[in-house]
């Protein structure tokens, strides 16, 4: 039977033989045409070819059995052009097929908006489930122990527990997501969630009323499966592992938002041990019940030594290294090869305090496993001390050269990390290798008008791709502003420069405008010399969260915004109230991040050129990004601003032009004010 099914084939509007759903051409033009299902059910409805010929693609990846990587530009459709064809190959051929979003408001959309109204408009009679990560759901388990546990701090927060507990009650999912009229992040919230490292599985009492035992069942009985990439990579890398897989089985996969896969494939084929791990641990340790009271004293001694060694270990990564953010754990990210046995670097950070360290958490490991009567909780502490002496011993010995051994820090946490250099072969092995077909999609794929950059990122050797058609009229909705002359973005000219010309665009567009800049240093300033010479209401990112951000800026007429990168993809304002984006310098990723370094030392290494082959695709897929926040419907007119000379100046400022939209250029701001003024005048 062929991939389309039977149950779409119900449908006497389509007219066509449940055998031949996929032989007669056409199907999803009689789906998505002018008079087709969708045109009588949207009341938004837009005839767009591009959506047609992206969703014949995917269903042929499906029928076929092959791999498609697609760029849909905002206003293709995206969305259900792959959800419809993936419903037709889950009830056709009774296989699951996932899907994976980049953010979680992609993910809330698909479940909340376009299914739903797929299950309404379709003759096909599916079901859908989301997945979300572990730590979303709360632990029925651990909020009962929770009442005997002193980790709430103040009345608020014991007020907020008290409104967790009456939920868990009534809930059907467990999903945090519907506590919204609680803090988003709540403090006691990573202690009662049902975080993998203190889960007890089958033999947890509370197993058959888990929110996950039953959100894995709604994902078995599913079609299609709703997830994001955060859990889709989390479960590839465990997947025939010790610890099997958390997503049911599944025939195909689409990844939306593909341009986020190597960092998410990244964090997850890694290892991490933080600070805050070791706490969990201890803290979950004291609260053990042990009837042997010899062996709680002990477990209480060796919980001391742990404590002590530990600080002594976080410590050494304090000294020297100032304000949060990602640092190599040696000047070129990795440290020599160390043969089993042999002395650890003393002039490494942690490397005098590990086997301290080490050696409590074997004592902990020996105690634990020998206990007599353990209560179930214990297994989850031996198995979480295996795990974290295997990650120490793997970052702090830094033996394989294929990894970037790297710290993070925010706050009072600190994240030791190793991260594989290159994904491809892994995606290859794990992911291309293994799955039928796997769809890679997103509105900024490719860069200079190919996809060469993001095959080899990947490891997607063989398999189709297109370019869909974009419905919007470039050359008639937008012009780009480039300057007639700046300085170079490194010299100190730059950020006096960079403000005359945010402040005379803006004046042009009358505000209504996104600037946004490479860095929070660039941000702040850009604010710092614009917000007072201008007469438009501005906000800045920081002052308020992300959400409420954007809610003042639609509601508040003529505001400009400063913002960074979260601002650059999942942003959507329609209409006029945003009509010019700027951005202050070409996105190249910040050469000092670890990562970033090792990636392009590893392509220099192999006789590369790590700009040409890895900065300059990466920067052109981010810019893209930051100027698809304007245009967002066919009604919708701007500006987009790129301040950095160096798109005129280098030759690889070619590589950008050719990869953004075909719009009108100038440099000239009297243009712009021209602009708007015909827009008013058609609207008058």
């Amino acid at each position: 039977m062929s991939l389309a099914g039977a149950d779409l084939a119900r449908s006497s509007r389509i007219n066509i033989r449940r055998a031949d759903a996929l032989k007669q051409p056409g199907i999803m033009r009689s789906i998505f045409g002018p008079d087709g299902l969708i045109a009588k059910a949207h009341p938004e409805y837009e005839h767009r070819p591009g959506q047609i010929d992206m969703a014949e693609a995917v269903l042929r990846a499906f029928e076929q059995k092959h791999h498609l990587i697609v760029e849909a530009g905002t206003g293709t459709g995206k969305t259900l052009a792959y959800l419809v064809p993936a419903i037709a190959a889950a009830c056709g051929s009774g296989a699951r097929v996932v899907i994976s979003t980049g953010t979680k408001n992609l993910q809330e959309q698909l479940m909340d908006k376009d299914i739903p109204f797929l299950q309404e408009t379709l003759p096909a009679k599916f079901r859908a489930a989301v997945m979300k990560g572990r730590n979303n759901y709360a632990c029925l388990h651990r909020i009962k122990q929770a009442e005997s546990t002193p980790f709430l701090e103040g009345l608020d927060q014991i007020d907020q527990f008290d409104e967790v507990f009456r939920w868990v009650t009534q809930t059907e999912t467990g999903d945090r997501a519907e506590l919204s009229n609680l803090p988003e992040n709540l403090p006691f919230w990573r202690h009662i969630d049902a975080r993998s490292d203190t889960c007890l599985g089958q033999k947890c009492p509370d197993y058959e009323p888990c929110f996950l035992t039953r959100m894995r069942q709604r994902a078995m009985d599913a079609d299609v499966i709703v997830v994001n990439h955060h859990l889709f990579f989390a479960d590839l890398a465990l997947r025939n592992g010790a610890y099997g897989a958390v997503l049911p089985d599944y025939a195909a996969v689409i990844l939306d938002e593909a341009h986020q896969i190597e960092d998410v494939a990244s964090e997850y084929f890694g290892s991490g041990v933080s600070n805050y791990q070791l706490d969990d641990l201890l803290r979950d340790l004291s609260y053990l019940k042990i009837e042997d009271r010899e062996a709680e004293r002990e477990l209480t001694r060796i919980s001391s030594r742990i404590q002590r060694y530990a600080d002594l270990f976080w410590v050494s990564f304090r000294e020297g290294r100032g304000l949060d953010g990602r640092f190599a754990l040696t000047p070129r990210g990795s440290r020599p090869t160390m043969r089993e046995g042999a002395e650890l670097d003393e002039e490494q950070p942690g490397t005098a305090a590990y086997p301290a360290l080490d050696n409590a958490l074997n004592r902990l490991e020996t105690a634990i496993d020998i206990l007599k009567d353990a209560p179930a909780d214990a297994e989850s502490i031996l198995r979480r001390t295996r795990q974290l002496r295997f990650d120490l011993n793997f970052i702090v010995k830094a033996a394989d050269k294929q990894f970037v051994y790297w710290i993070e820090r925010r706050g009072r946490g600190a994240f030791l990390r190793a991260s594989p250099i290159d994904v491809s072969g892994l995606l290859q092995d794990k992911l291309f290798e293994k799955v039928p077909t796997v769809v890679l999609t997103s509105a900024t794929l490719s860069s200079g008008g190919n996809f060469r950059f993001i095959r080899e990122r990947l490891g997607l050797d063989e398999g189709e791709e297109m370019i869909a058609e974009s419905i919007f009229d470039f050359e008639n909705q937008a012009v780009l502003y480039l300057p007639a002359k700046m300085p170079d973005p490194r010299s100190p000219q730059w950020g006096a420069a960079a403000a005359e010309q945010v402040i005379n665009i803006v004046n042009a567009t009358e505000g209504r405008a996104f600037v946004l800049s490479t860095s929070n240093a660039g941000m702040n300033e850009m604010f710092e010399r614009v917000a007072s010479q201008i007469d438009y209401p501005c906000f800045v990112q920081g002052s308020a969260a992300k959400s409420e951000l954007l809610k003042r800026f639609r509601e508040t007429p003529n505001a400009v915004l400063f913002a960074t990168s979260s601002f650059w993809q999942g942003v959507d304002v329609r209409g006029e109230q945003l009509s010019c984006v700027i951005i202050d310098k070409l996105p190249f990723a910040v050469p000092s991040d670890p990562i970033i370094a090792a990636r392009q030392r590893h392509i220099e290494e192999q006789g590369g050129s790590s700009f040409y082959e890895y900065s300059v695709p990466q920067a052109i897929i981010s810019l893209k990004q930051g100027l698809g926040r304007l245009i967002r419907s066919t009604t919708d007119r701007g500006v987009l601003a790129v301040l950095d000379p160096r798109l005129r100046t280098k030759v690889y400022g070619q590589s950008f032009l050719k990869s953004l939209p075909p719009c009108r250029v100038t440099s000239n701001v009297d243009d712009l004010i021209r602009f708007f003024a015909v827009e008013s005048a058609a609207t008058a």
